[in-house]
């Protein structure tokens, strides 16, 4: 498990740099909404590159940084790359969104783009930087990168802490953000539900959280695409998540679309897929209020977003 104390050092370490971002109370849903979209870099990716990356000795930045990434971590890793003057090299798949792909290399990173989905990718990055001798930095399979993210969840207890329960309702692929919240819940010992949601479209995590395996899981097409591809093997994320969430439920690309939709229509807010799976599992009825949303990013290509806002606007 990652120590609380991480999760403090993390937040200092990097309060120069991120935004605390806002939350919002919907009394109609009774829930709250803390709103990552509006992170440094539209994510809340940024607040673990930054740390893990404010950590590394001399020689790793030297090395030259590697890591593979749908395009949220990419944007954090590129960006806390220029802030410490390291050089950075990313892989992606050629799935990736297009604005993604460009804010990355607009950050300064190489890019390379790679035939199939973000398993390949990963796996490509953890081989270049072998080859290379170069640091790679896991999204999600390190312990400074779960401090980082789990800076989220304190800043949620800091404004919320009170007698009542929530359920905690956070996007997941590789398992770094609810980590990182679940180590914030457990040591306040409140009564708080914790639960991963992620699309049916790419249900690797689900899979392996309710039956250990991600073996033959179909990895479609999907509006959630942060949270698409498999967990790499003997990631540290995988027994947090069994020791610290309650469920991962899926929802589907519909209801991802919906709650795209309703995040613009009810709030004014740009959010992606990946982020609207939460709110998603609301407004589907799949979870019950109280709860606590991570609206983890924003980055989302403007033409999807006009077209999904255009069709559910009166559905609403």
């Amino acid at each position: 498990m990652i120590p609380i104390e991480w999760l403090y050092m993390a937040a200092e370490r990097i309060k120069d740099q991120i935004i605390q971002t806002p939350i919002t109370f919907d009394e109609e849903l009774n829930i709250y909404l803390k709103w990552e979209n509006k992170q440094v870099t539209g994510s809340f990716k940024f607040r673990g590159a930054l740390n893990k990356i404010s950590c590394l000795e001399n020689w790793e930045l030297d090395q030259g940084l590697v890591t593979a990434s749908a395009g949220n971590h990419g944007q954090g890793v590129a960006l806390s790359g220029k802030i410490v003057g390291a050089p950075v090299t990313i892989f992606t798949s050629d799935h990736a969104v297009p604005t993604k792909i460009e804010a990355m290399r607009t950050l300064g990173a190489e890019v390379c783009i790679v035939n199939g989905g973000y398993g390949v990718a990963e796996q490509t990055a953890l081989e270049y930087a072998s080859q290379k001798n170069a640091t790679y930095i896991s999204p999600y399979n390190d312990g400074q990168i779960i401090a980082g993210q789990g800076t989220v969840g304190l800043e949620v207890i800091e404004k919320l802490i009170d007698d009542q329960s929530f359920t905690w309702i956070v996007p997941v692929g590789g398992g770094g953000l609810i980590s990182g919240i679940g180590a914030v819940i457990q040591h306040f010992k409140n009564q708080h539900q914790l639960v991963g949601v992620q699309s049916e479209a790419s249900p690797f995590t689900y899979a392996l959280y309710h039956t250990g395996t991600q073996s033959n899981i179909i990895d479609l097409p999907t509006l959630a695409d942060g949270l698409s591809g498999p967990m790499q093997p003997g990631s540290i994320t995988l027994p947090m998540l069994k020791n610290l969430v309650d469920d991962i439920i899926t929802v589907t690309e519909s209801e991802i679309a919906q709650g795209i939709a309703y995040a613009w229509h009810k709030y004014n807010e740009i959010v992606e897929g990946s982020s609207a799976t939460a709110l998603a599992a609301v407004i589907s009825g799949k979870i019950k209020s109280p709860a606590i949303l991570i609206m983890s990013g924003g980055n989302i290509q403007p033409e999807i977003h006009n077209k999904i806002c255009q069709k559910f606007a009166e559905i609403l």
